[in-house]
């Protein structure tokens, strides 16, 4: 592993994404074709999440590798899905339903190129209960994100 950032990813209306950071050139800028119960959805310089959650901050953790990270376990987690991931800039920007885009850039390399993701999750059935019951939670889903290049 290269790097690895502790994130607070603001989820409004189950989603958020992690879309290029300069998004004028994107032909479907987040949140357009957002689709609900889509855990990971990819789209040309971004990938969406779907959170179990309506209206909470999730704690992310993302990895950036140099090469494959060794595979997780399935049972360790709720949800776990991956994608192919392009990037034109090489940095990748936290985006939110409610705040668009925020401070918090994940540099994956000096120039663009491409890439693969896994997106893992746990905490969503405490999510949903407490986003249900209280409206909101702070840190009960959490996810991983790694990021590796594609070969």
């Amino acid at each position: 592993m290269t790097r690895e950032q502790q994130l607070d990813a603001d989820v409004g209306y189950h989603g958020f994404a992690f879309q290029e950071s300069d998004d004028a050139d994107l032909p479907v800028p987040f949140p357009d074709g957002f689709q609900g119960d889509v855990f990971l959805n990819a789209f040309p310089g971004r990938i969406d999440l779907y959170s179990a959650g309506h209206t909470h901050t999730a704690s992310v953790t993302v990895q950036v590798w140099d090469g494959p990270p060794p595979a997780q376990d399935a049972a360790k987690w709720d949800e776990l899905g991956e994608a192919d991931y392009e990037s034109t800039s090489g940095e990748v920007a936290l985006w939110s339903m409610s705040l668009g885009r925020s401070e918090d850039l994940v540099p994956l390399a000096d120039t663009g190129g491409s890439w693969h993701v896994r997106a893992c999750c746990t905490g969503r059935s405490e999510v949903a209960r407490l986003s249900e019951e209280e409206g909101t939670a702070h840190g009960v889903e959490r996810y991983l994100i790694q990021f590796w290049p594609a070969s």
